[in-house]
C-alpha cells in the first residue's frame, strides 16, 4: 500500500483520488492552500451573482472524504524535495510521499503593465479571485476588462447584473477574433453590444493609475483615452501554477512536462490538469490544453496507472462549449480563425444574427473536421464520430437531422444548411433526403 500524495484540489486532483480509491487500497492525501473542500469552478460567477452559495458548488457531502478514507491538508506547498519524497508547506510542516500528483491548476496571466498590482486589478481564476472581486467591486459604478477571452465574458456578465457599467478593451478586430472564426467573432460582438458592454475593439491597455490609496481609479489606452474606473479584471489568458517547483528537479517549460502517462522525468512524480505541458501533444491537441473536462479526463486516467494498470492518455476528438451571455457556443474538432490550407466550410446564420452552423471539411476527400455552432446545441456522440471516421460532407448534410440536440423544443435548420452548401459552386449528384418535403434535396459533392 503506497502513500500518493495529490498536490491541488479541483477536477484533475479530485478526480485521481476518487479513481484511485475506487481501484486500490492506496492512501491518499490531498493538499490544497485555496479551500478545504473540492468546489466546481465553473459555478464561480453563479455565486456572484446570486444563484448559488459556496456551499451548493460542492459535489460532496463533508464527510464525504473521511468515509473514503482520502485526507484532506489545507496547506500551501513552497518545496518539493524529490531526493527525499518530502513536502514542506509555507507552515513549516512536512508532508512524504511515495508518490506524487501535481495538479496545481493556473493562475491569471499578468500583461506587465504598470499598475497591474493595484487594489482591484485582478483576474478571476479561484475562490480567493471571488473574494477579492466582491471587495472591490462594492458599490462602484464602473468597471474595465482587458482581454475577450471566456473569462472575460464572465466577468462582464457578473458585474452587469450588479449594475456595473463595464468597458471591455479587446485589440483584435472582433472579440475571441484568435479563436472564433470571422462571423462567429462578430456575432458575439454584437451580442455583448446589445447587452450593455461598451466594447472597444483594437484598443490595448496602456497603463492602469492609482489614487491616494493605491487603489485603481483609471486605465489608459496606448491611444492615450482615460476611462475612470474602481475596478479592472485581467481576463487575458492563465498560466500554469507551477512557481513552486523552481528548485524541484522537475522539468517544467511552460507547464509541468509530461509523457502520455502524465509522468514526469522524476520516477514516481506525476502532473495533470491545467499544469501540464505535453512533450509530445496527443493528436489534435495543444501542448498546454486548460479544459475541465481534460482535467477530469487526466484524473481518470493517472488513476488506472497508479492503482497499477498503466493506461496511456487518448483524449479523442476536441470538444468544448462555453456561453456568451444568451449565445450557447460548441465546438468539435478545430475550427480554426482562419480556415487551414486544404479546407472549406459551411456556414449557415440565422436571420436573427444569434445563431449559426459551421461544418469544416476538406474538399478533396469531402471528410468532415468539423463544428463550429453558435446558439444551437448537437449530440456529441454524432458529432465526434462522424469526425473521427471521417465521414463525408454529403453524408453528413443527408443526416444532419441526427445530430440535432433538441429538435422538439427548438427550430430546425438542417435543411437551410443544405441550401446554403447547394449555393456552393461544387458539381455533384443531387440525391433525394428523407423528409417531410418531398421535394427536399440535398447535392453531394465528391
Amino acid at each position: 500500500m503506497e502513500n500518493i500524495v495529490i498536490i491541488g484540489n479541483g477536477i484533475s486532483g479530485i478526480t485521481c483520488a476518487r479513481h484511485i480509491r475506487k481501484h486500490s487500497r492506496h492512501r491518499i492525501t490531498v493538499i490544497s492552500s485555496e479551500t478545504k473542500y473540492f468546489y466546481s469552478r465553473t459555478a464561480l460567477m453563479y455565486i456572484y451573482m446570486g444563484h448559488m452559495t459556496y456551499e451548493h458548488t460542492k459535489p460532496y457531502e463533508d464527510d464525504f472524504w473521511e468515509d473514503n478514507r482520502i485526507t484532506l491538508v489545507q496547506a500551501h506547498v513552497r518545496d518539493v524535495d524529490t531526493d527525499a519524497r518530502l513536502l514542506e508547506t509555507e507552515e513549516g510542516d512536512h508532508i512524504s510521499f511515495d508518490k506524487l500528483v501535481i495538479a496545481t491548476g493556473s493562475a491569471p496571466r499578468l500583461g506587465g503593465w504598470r499598475g497591474e498590482g493595484l487594489k482591484g486589478v485582478q483576474g478571476l481564476y479561484g475562490m480567493p479571485d471571488l473574494e477579492k472581486m466582491e471587495k472591490y467591486t462594492k458599490g462602484i459604478e464602473r468597471a474595465v476588462i482587458v482581454g475577450g477571452g471566456l473569462i472575460g465574458v464572465e466577468m462582464a456578465e457578473m458585474l452587469l447584473t450588479r449594475n456595473i457599467g463595464v468597458t471591455m478593451l479587446v485589440r483584435e478586430k472582433a472579440y475571441w477574433a484568435g479563436v472564433l472564426p470571422p462571423e462567429e467573432a462578430e456575432m458575439v460582438s454584437r451580442h455583448l453590444v446589445k447587452h450593455h458592454v461598451d466594447l472597444r475593439l483594437e484598443t490595448e491597455l496602456g497603463e492602469i493609475l492609482a489614487d491616494a490609496e493605491e487603489r485603481v481609479e483609471a486605465v489608459v489606452t496606448t491611444a492615450g483615452d482615460k476611462i475612470p474606473c474602481r475596478f479592472a479584471g485581467l481576463t487575458i489568458g492563465v498560466q500554469p501554477n507551477i512557481r513552486f517547483l523552481q528548485n524541484s528537479g522537475i522539468e517544467t517549460d511552460r507547464g509541468v512536462l509530461v509523457n502520455e502517462y502524465f509522468e514526469t522525468n522524476i520516477p514516481g512524480i506525476y502532473s495533470i490538469g491545467d499544469c501540464v505541458q505535453y512533450r509530445t501533444p496527443p493528436d489534435g491537441r495543444k501542448a498546454v490544453e486548460q479544459i475541465w473536462y481534460t482535467g477530469r479526463m487526466h484524473g481518470e486516467t493517472l488513476a488506472m496507472t497508479l492503482s497499477g494498470s498503466k493506461t496511456a492518455y487518448r483524449p479523442g476528438i476536441f470538444f468544448n462549449s462555453a456561453k456568451f451571455f444568451a449565445i450557447e457556443y460548441q465546438v468539435y474538432g478545430d475550427p480554426k480563425a482562419s480556415l487551414a490550407a486544404g479546407h472549406k466550410s459551411v456556414y449557415w446564420e440565422h436571420a436573427g444574427g444569434e445563431k449559426s452552423i459551421r461544418i469544416t471539411y476538406h474538399p478533396e476527400t469531402g471528410q468532415v473536421s468539423s463544428f463550429n455552432l453558435m446558439g444551437i446545441r448537437y449530440r456529441h456522440a454524432v458529432c465526434d464520430r462522424w469526425i473521427r471516421t471521417g465521414t463525408p460532407v454529403y453524408t453528413v448534410l443527408k443526416h444532419l437531422e441526427e445530430a440535432n440536440f433538441d429538435p422538439e423544443f427548438h427550430g430546425n435548420y438542417e435543411q437551410e444548411v443544405r441550401k446554403v452548401y447547394n449555393k456552393a459552386p461544387y458539381k455533384g449528384e443531387v440525391v433525394p433526403v428523407k423528409r417531410k418535403s418531398k421535394n427536399l434535396v440535398a447535392r453531394l459533392f465528391g
